[in-house]
């Protein structure tokens, strides 16, 4: 298993860890197989998404402070409930193919890391199978 870690900047930030998962299938030397990845956190997530366009992270942060905003009726003492509700629906994981030792993602793919309670120091765990 890889470790991962990154210092993010603010809230509602997407790092694109695109070249850090695929040095980690690298490392490893797996030509084909699978490459999972999670985020061991509560207020952040994966997200596999468009790498060309920056307008898209922001596009989609838009889109999850629509569905959770801060709301006076949210009882978690932090005050991060919308970030916690967003970590659930981004989710924590994603599972990657590997072939010819590279990552498979669509030409506009890439691996994000997506910040909803920061600037935090977070980690990703990669785990690359073999077959």
């Amino acid at each position: 298993m890889t470790q991962i870690e990154i210092s993010t900047r603010g809230r509602q930030v997407f790092h694109d860890i695109t070249a850090e998962v695929q040095d980690a299938v690298s490392r490893r030397g797996v030509g084909e197989g699978v490459c999972f990845i999670f985020c061991p956190h509560t207020t952040a997530g994966l997200t596999l998404n468009e790498n060309w366009d920056p307008d898209v992270q922001h596009d989609i942060g838009v889109g999850l402070d629509a569905i959770s905003p801060q709301r006076a009726e949210y009882r978690h003492g932090e005050g991060n409930s919308p970030a916690h509700l967003k970590s659930s629906l981004v989710g924590a994981s994603q599972a990657v193919l590997i072939d010819g030792g590279k990552l498979m993602l669509g030409t506009w793919q890439g691996v994000y890391l997506a910040e909803f309670d920061g600037p935090r120091r977070r980690k990703v765990w990669v785990k690359v199978i073999e077959g």
